[in-house]
């Protein structure tokens, strides 16, 4: 562990400023749950409104559930992959049927508003299901793909080094340089108050990817570096790496090096 401890202190760990991380748009979410009620209505399924959300959300290229179905995965191990979908009822005059669908993410901010669907059907059940064809019309000519949030947006400058390291030498005049720029909102790692025996679940980025809990919630974000099983945490001075089959996190607080070990399933 000595050889990680000391390219540690060798490592200068900076991105390129990235802008915020949140996920603000629909494109960098992969999941659409669908309720099986909706508030304005008084059944499970009333009018088949929310088998027609479901259906037309996958019809228009989204991957879409029920909230009571069994679902995917990396979804249960992390519910913020997904937008929760819901549809309200606007008024909207004397014979006039008005609703609009709201996606919001798991901490519950709102990210997409569909334009108010309209139908002037006397029947419920046609009104609203032309109201609710209607309103799609923002999510049917949206041109979605999913994008994940730490996608090609998100650009590292790799670790070099000025000569081969071995685990049992580091020349001295090694030089590690990554490029120096701000980072804003980034994600603050939380190692201290994971223990050794927790799980955690590694979940696949562009560059890297991201340690969750049980919760889940995100504890950091391990960035690629141009050694095999050597990652650099986003927004600290740590590495994350392996050796003889067990991983380590190992940090740099500018007067010491500490190290504890990490339990993470990939």
């Amino acid at each position: 562990m000595n050889f990680y401890k000391r390219l540690l202190l060798l490592v200068s760990i900076s991105l390129f400023s990235i802008g915020s991380f949140a996920q603000d748009a629909v494109n960098n979410y992969k999941y659409i749950i669908v309720p099986t009620k909706y508030e304005f209505l008084k059944a499970n399924d009333e009018y088949q409104l929310n088998s027609l959300t479901k259906f037309l959300f996958n019809k228009y290229g989204y991957t879409a559930f029920f909230n009571n179905e069994t679902l995917p995965a990396d979804l249960q191990s992390n519910r913020c992959l997904a937008l929760y979908a819901n549809v309200t009822q606007i008024k909207g005059g004397l014979f006039k049927t008005k609703l609009q669908i709201d996606l919001k993410n798991c901490d519950g901010k709102l990210i997409q508003s569909s334009k108010e669907g309209e139908s002037r059907e006397k029947e419920y059940g046609k009104a609203y299901t032309m109201a609710l064809r209607d309103a799609f019309e923002t999510f049917q000519f949206m041109d979605y793909a999913y994008e994940p949030v730490y996608g090609a947006s998100q650009s590292v400058m790799p670790v070099t080094e000025a000569a081969p390291i071995t685990s049992n030498t580091v020349k001295e005049n090694t030089t590690v340089v990554a490029a120096s720029a701000s980072v804003s909102n980034t994600i603050k790692p939380a190692p201290s108050s994971v223990t050794e025996t927790e799980t955690l679940y590694a979940q696949a980025l562009d560059k890297g990817y991201q340690l969750v809990d049980r919760t889940p919630k995100v504890v950091m974000i391990l960035l690629e570096t141009s050694k095999a099983d050597v990652f650099v945490v986003k927004g600290s001075d740590a590495i994350v790496y392996k050796e003889n089959g067990t991983w380590y996190y190992s940090h740099n607080d500018g007067a010491s090096v500490s190290s504890k070990t990490l339990n993470i399933k990939f």
